[in-house]
């Protein structure tokens, strides 16, 4: 297993990265601002896009395993990865979102420290022009955690 820096995005990058997030232009925009990382075992398993939003917080903006690769912990490898990134670079919080749909995610964020901060009501509503089901349900609203590290 290795996790590694990478600056060009290749078409099965953009595969994962739309299956968490469906807006290239929302990809787009935050991978060319934040860090991308890969996780390969020994191929492409997992990706995540790090960005800093604030003094001393970075945001996990964006995380996905291939389907056939879930459930066998590179999620949480690439989640702990992230956190040593961040106090590397002296950073005091990490922050994620997910959709309030997302019981998976919700309960991996969880288990890796992150707790539920606030809710960002209507927040596909109002960034995405197509709706979003998840789980059987619209999606509307995003549920931010947080973690001190």
């Amino acid at each position: 297993m290795n996790i590694t820096a990478i600056t060009q995005l290749e078409e099965e990058h953009y595969q994962l990265l739309l299956d968490a997030d469906p807006s290239k232009k929302h990809v787009d925009d935050y991978t060319k601002r934040g860090q991308v990382f890969i996780i390969s075992d020994p191929k492409l398993v997992g990706i995540m896009v790090l960005i800093p939003t604030r003094p001393d917080t970075l945001e996990l903006v964006n995380i996905a395993v291939a389907e056939a690769s879930r459930g066998k912990g590179y999620a949480q490898k690439l989640i702990a990865f992230a956190f040593d990134t961040a106090k590397k670079q002296g950073i005091k919080t990490m922050e994620i979102g997910t959709g309030s749909t997302g019981y998976e995610q919700l309960h991996l964020y969880q288990k890796c420290g992150f707790r539920m901060t606030w809710i960002d009501r209507d927040f596909f509503v109002r960034h995405y022009d197509e709706e979003i089901v998840d789980n059987g349900i619209v999606l509307n609203d995003m549920v931010r955690l947080s973690i001190d590290l």
